[in-house]
């Protein structure tokens, strides 16, 4: 199974490493074709970095929607998969996952026609939010409590190709800048006797193809199969590029796209290309490998200082859509690897850690810890907050006693907040004890990630927006002695 872990740690050094494996004397360009050793390399540096994204998209969608034996696979294309529960440790095809909201998704084909998503209209107390992403990791689109309301509703996607007319009865068309893409349903769970509310909401999300929408026979052919390669934590070590290459088929260059396009056909990766690492001579898998590893280290420098650092968090707001990375292909690698599908700051805020306030690594296995939120000053959202607990080092939920893998503020009533007013949670391995059990949140018993989540933060003092520079901070977590 492919994990974020496994295609960033794995990838670059794997790739060395299969260098020295005996080379197929078949080169891919000939050398007056082929760019010098070090201009190889890096033009696979910089292909990494803005390939990335597409590349970790690819693997979620072909768990999701391609291989039905994947163990994470939820529906086919343009068809949508409820889930009626939260994410738990069993679920690791999608990296620092959220589990505040249960699930809804459908992976779109937009080659032959668009798809119409319909929501039901939703308590305006209850969050939801329909996130639309495309391939390259865009976020081009919103629906729900924030963006649309909580008014029933039918939206049309469209390819990145698509002229036809906008019917009656759709109040937004939006436009992927891929052939396909993902709509992320997140719907709020007030607590764990919430689930049949949930499922109620869930019930009235519908998508239909356009044609089945207006009950019209489809006016276009249906679009040819595709015989999508097989990804896992194996073959994605050193097919890199031949995945980021088929991609890269169903997503048109935009402008800012055309020189990092044009620097990646003279490896042989693009349109008409057919990258194939195991066939390179060695000098080119060294140039292709040593790119790769360069790439991953100022991806790995760019999450670790994204956005502001803030009593040992950093607040940043890396997602966004095309006009927000706006050809910044690191930037857009570090909200990949920061949290896929991650929200716009406007939608959600994630201030996120691995440190203690005295800037020391954050370790279940040697440390007790502490949060404490000063009174009336929790984090300030329309919507509600959480704090998610993840491992350190694979960055999914962890398995514990209470299964218990966040702390929300619908949880708040049965808390226990301190004498004056302020709320403290204890962040440890080992029970803090039958009376701070309401306010503990399991560490592993090894490093910890964890991440903030304010959904549909207030924009109005107090504030997080804009991320990081408005006036409310997340407090430091404290070391106990």
């Amino acid at each position: 199974m492919l994990t974020k872990r496994d295609l960033l740690r794995s990838a670059a050094l794997a790739a060395i490493t299969a260098s020295t494996a005996k080379s197929v004397p078949t080169y891919a360009q000939t050398s007056t074709d082929r760019p010098g050793f070090f201009k190889a390399k890096d033009i696979a540096e910089a292909g990494f970095i803005y390939g990335l994204p597409i590349v970790m998209n690819y693997g979620v969608m072909y768990e999701y929607a391609v291989d039905r034996n994947s163990g994470q696979f939820k529906a086919p294309f343009n068809q949508i998969k409820n889930e009626p529960n939260v994410f738990t440790y069993k679920d690791t095809a999608i990296p620092t996952p959220n589990s505040d909201t249960p699930y809804s998704f459908v992976w779109m084909d937009l080659r032959a026609e668009p798809v119409v998503l319909s929501v039901p209209a939703v308590d305006p107390k209850r969050y939801f939010s329909v996130m639309l992403c495309d391939g390259n990791t865009y976020n081009y689109g919103y629906i729900g409590s924030r963006a649309t309301g909580s008014e029933a509703g039918d939206y049309m996607v469209v390819g990145p190709d698509w002229k036809g007319a906008t019917p009656p009865g759709i109040k937004k068309v939006f436009r992927s800048s891929t052939q396909f893409s993902v709509a992320g349903y997140r719907t709020q769970l007030f607590d764990a006797d919430d689930l049949n509310g949930v499922k109620q909401v869930q019930a009235g999300y519908k998508v239909q193809t356009l044609s089945v929408y207006l009950k019209q026979p489809a006016t276009t052919a249906a679009a040819p199969a595709i015989d999508f390669p097989k990804i896992d934590k194996e073959l994605v070590k050193t097919n890199f590029f031949e995945y980021l290459d088929f991609a890269l088929q169903f997503a048109s260059p935009q402008e800012n796209e055309k020189e990092i396009r044009a620097a990646l056909a003279k490896i042989g990766v693009g349109p008409g290309k057919t990258f194939n690492f195991k066939d390179l001579p060695l000098e080119q898998k060294l140039e292709v490998g040593l790119g790769m590893k360069e790439g991953e280290k100022k991806v790995d420098e760019a999450v670790a200082n994204a956005g502001i650092a803030i009593n040992g968090w950093r607040v940043s707001g890396l997602p966004g859509d095309g006009a927000h990375y706006n050809g910044d292909w690191l930037k857009r690698a570090a909200a990949a690897k920061a949290g896929i599908y991650g929200n716009d700051p406007a939608e959600a805020t994630y201030p996120l850690t691995r440190i203690d306030s005295d800037n020391q690594t954050l370790d279940g296995s040697k440390h007790n810890y502490t949060l404490t939120f000063p009174p009336g000053q929790q984090p300030p959202v329309n919507a509600f907050w959480s704090l998610t607990m993840y491992d350190g080092k694979t960055q999914f939920l962890i398995e514990n006693p209470i299964n218990r893998y966040l702390i929300n503020s619908p949880m708040l009533p049965n808390m226990k907040t301190n004498s004056d007013g302020s709320l403290t949670l204890y962040i440890q391995n080992k029970s803090p004890g039958t009376d701070k059990e309401a306010n503990w949140l399991p560490a592993p018993n090894d490093t910890i990630y964890l991440v903030m989540r304010l959904y549909w933060p207030r924009t109005e003092a107090p504030s997080i927006l804009p991320p990081g520079e408005g006036t409310w901070q997340p407090p430091g977590i404290k070391r106990v002695a």
